[in-house]
């Protein structure tokens, strides 16, 4: 596989001095930076690869082995996603995103086990909720949900992704009731019942 344009160590070296200049990061996010940028690079050292057919030889470096670092991850990443593969259900899924307004975001950061446990557990109400509702689908739904704090502009940004199938299981379990191709429920439907549930939580 060719090597990106740019990699996450490219855009640090040169953007994150600057960056951590104008936010206060707690010390595992600058080594973890400073991991990525030093991964696959002669600092961190490096050993001599023979070919055992010629007299072809090369160095490669050695790698920071940060699980959060995208040079370490992406084999076992498309390994891992090969293997999931194979577990899909012959289905449509869908992708289902919660998010709260940034004005709660302070109360997120200060009270984060608590606020994120109250976010899975009334996105998880939600989705059940309105999937059992004979108006909307009436079955029981399968879904994993993520957690990410920050948003795309590496600012403070609580939001929950879901992955939720495209239809559930009868209420006897006798039958698989697929939903309409192409809509899973109604957006409305959903951000109503999860801001009342998430608001009656929080008080």
């Amino acid at each position: 596989m060719s090597r990106p344009r740019w990699e996450v160590a490219d855009i640090l070296n040169r953007y994150g001095a600057a960056y951590t200049a104008q936010h206060a990061l707690p010390p595992c996010q600058l080594r973890l930076m400073r991991a990525i940028q030093l991964c696959r690079t002669c600092v961190l050292g490096g050993h001599l690869e023979r070919c055992g057919h010629c007299d072809y030889q090369r160095i490669r470096y050695d790698s920071c082995r940060n699980r959060h670092c995208p040079r370490c991850q992406n084999p076992a990443r498309a390994q891992w996603i090969e293997k999931r593969k194979g577990e899909l259900l012959p289905i449509d899924y869908y992708h289902v995103v919660f998010t709260i307004p940034e004005q709660l975001n302070p109360l997120a950061l200060q009270n984060k086990a608590v606020f994120y446990n109250l976010l899975f557990a009334t996105t998880s109400a939600t989705l059940q909720t309105i999937a059992r509702d004979p108006k909307h689908l009436g079955a029981e739904i399968g879904f994993f949900s993520i957690l990410h704090t920050w948003g795309q502009t590496l600012t403070h940004h609580p939001h929950i992704h879901c992955v939720v199938t495209g239809g559930g299981l009868s209420p006897d379990h006798s039958r698989w009731i697929h939903c309409v191709y192409g809509f899973f429920l109604s957006v409305r439907v959903l951000s109503r019942l999860f801001r009342r549930l998430f608001l009656e939580a929080l008080q």
